[in-house]
């Protein structure tokens, strides 16, 4: 079954190794393509291997986001969780749900942040960062995601 286009099974799926798959792949995923495209350079900038999607292609069914997860095999993912943010923390929990997602570590940007705390709890493999945020503060909540 796919949802928000994200693909729900119940057998684990064969994870194809690519050229991006090495440790310190990062994706990002937002709902601004400026902003993908900023975080992905100064991740770049500090060593990290980048890609980047924007959140209405997978929500849409435009992109699939197993096939991209499959491809790039990142392990830390940057997501916005904005505005609808209802809607924006569903697809968030079905992605951390899924199968295809176990693993991963996730830096979740918000305007939210108070809120977010209270739903996310204390977990080890996701990190808050609160907007406004400086660059450098995705830096250091990837290389923490990445050590976790």
């Amino acid at each position: 079954m796919v949802y928000f286009g994200v693909k729900c099974t119940s057998e684990k799926e064969s994870n194809p190794m690519s050229s991006t798959s090495e440790q310190n792949v990062v994706a990002v995923i937002n709902s601004n393509e400026d902003i993908v495209e900023s975080i992905r350079l100064i991740l770049g900038d500090a060593g990290f291997v980048t890609v980047g999607a924007h959140l209405v292609d997978f929500k849409k069914g435009r992109q699939d986001l197993v096939a991209f997860l499959q491809e790039h095999n990142p392990r830390v993912i940057v997501l916005d969780i904005a505005p609808p943010y209802e809607e924006n923390w569903n697809f968030f929990q079905l992605m951390k749900n899924s199968q295809e997602i176990s693993g991963r570590h996730f830096v979740l940007t918000t305007t939210n942040k108070k809120i977010l705390e209270g739903l996310v709890g204390k977990t080890p493999t996701i990190e808050l960062v609160g907007k406004p945020f400086d660059l450098d503060d995705i830096v250091k909540a990837v290389q923490k995601m990445m050590k976790a």
